[in-house]
């Protein structure tokens, strides 16, 4: 009897469910057992092999950051004047193919304003630049496409799992879309302005943002597979110091998305000191723009400005997490998560601080937007591990 029940709680026996009324004229062992025999199996949990993956997919997406980041600083970005998802794959070979390629960047702002003096190898080093963007941007894709296939053709996804992973990948072929559209905005004439050529701020922050989006949800989803969740404790602490690190990982996430901004409009050239921006604590011209909501987001002034408030709440708020999480008893590895997260936040002050200071040298720039993505991290590694706080 008890191997038919085992049996159909495996999905292996197919019994009726037993009437309401029967329950009465039924012992109970019995009714128990017939129960059994009626409930569906419950859903394997996904081979270890999946969390894996989804971890390395951020460490993927990561790197395509980093890489990005870089090739905003060295303004390699519009050296490739044209988008194939085949053809470009083979960067030129010849001596002709190569003048062929300057010849198409010449044609455009970039070189006519900016670099009307520039060598073919000087062309070279800032191609090969976007080229190691755009192909490590085809990697991220097939890291993201062909063990998804795999996985899903094993039945190693549930369902909600799927549905995520499906997302996850339509994220990414967007990320390659949004790409493109950003640097076409870089590649437009415009008449009647005196400006450097850039890609629009607003092209740039939105595919950062989706890349941090497709980063958070790929470690995310990585370390609850890896990481099982279990009952929390219903004390009123814990449920606080949960909505204080959600809020946190949203204004750290939000401070990441300010950069893009930053980078975007060159902003962090235009005030080199600190704490004061030049002689004020707030420089005359943070609302010279008309109307007053355009300075958010095209004052160079005032997006350095956000930037450093955002920069300097985040580290507060780091802080005062620390500082709450003392008085409240948590397992080791989950205090250690805090104490990662105050160590980051303040070696990603210092770095921003260096940056302004020292005129946005590349090398250190580079770092301290990779610096965001690993204080984004241990956010999402506390909120991984608060919900396995153990009875």
């Amino acid at each position: 009897m008890l191997r038919a029940a085992r049996g159909g709680a495996r999905g292996l026996l197919q019994v009726r469910t037993p009437a309401p009324s029967a329950r009465g004229r039924l012992p109970p062992q019995r009714w128990l057992q017939l129960r059994l025999l009626h409930q569906e199996p419950l859903p394997a949990a996904p081979p270890p092999a999946v969390g894996r993956w989804l971890l390395a997919c951020s460490g993927a997406v990561a790197g395509a950051v980093v890489l990005g980041g870089v090739t905003r600083l060295t303004e390699s970005g519009l050296s490739m004047v044209d988008w194939h998802l085949v053809k470009e794959m083979k960067p030129p070979q010849t001596q002709q193919e190569w003048e062929a390629e300057f010849q198409k960047y010449q044609q455009f702002p970039e070189f006519k304003i900016l670099n009307h003096d520039m060598t073919l190898a000087e062309f070279k080093f800032i191609w090969y630049m976007e080229y190691s963007h755009r192909m490590w941007g085809r990697v991220v894709g097939l890291v993201y496409i062909l063990p998804a296939a795999y996985f899903w053709h094993r039945g190693w996804l549930s369902r909600p799992l799927k549905g995520r992973v499906l997302a996850l990948c339509g994220l990414v072929c967007f990320q390659g879309l949004l790409g493109w559209y950003m640097v076409k905005s870089g590649l437009e004439e415009k008449p009647d302005s005196y400006d450097i050529p850039r890609v629009s701020q607003y092209r740039l922050a939105a595919h950062l943002g989706s890349a941090l989006v497709l980063y958070a949800a790929s470690l995310w989803t990585g370390l609850t597979l890896l990481l099982p969740q279990h009952k929390l404790p219903e004390t009123h602490q814990l449920l606080r110091l949960k909505q204080y690190v959600h809020g946190t990982t949203a204004l750290i996430f939000l401070t990441a998305l300010s950069g893009a901004f930053v980078a975007g409009l060159d902003a962090g050239l235009v005030y080199n000191s600190f704490p004061k921006m030049g002689e004020h604590w707030i420089p005359d011209d943070l609302l010279a723009f008309s109307p007053v909501l355009r300075n958010i987001f095209e004052n160079p002034t005032t997006v350095q400005f956000d930037h450093r408030i955002l920069g300097i709440a985040s580290v507060t708020a780091v802080t005062a997490l620390y500082l709450f999480s003392r008085k409240i008893p948590l397992p080791r590895r989950t205090r250690m998560a805090v104490t990662s997260l105050l160590a980051v936040a303040c070696m990603q002050v210092g770095l921003g601080i260096s940056t302004l200071l020292l005129y946005v040298p590349t090398p250190l720039a580079a770092t301290h937007q990779s610096g965001s993505l690993a204080l984004l991290s241990m956010a999402l590694w506390l909120m991984s591990e608060l919900r396995r706080v153990p009875k």
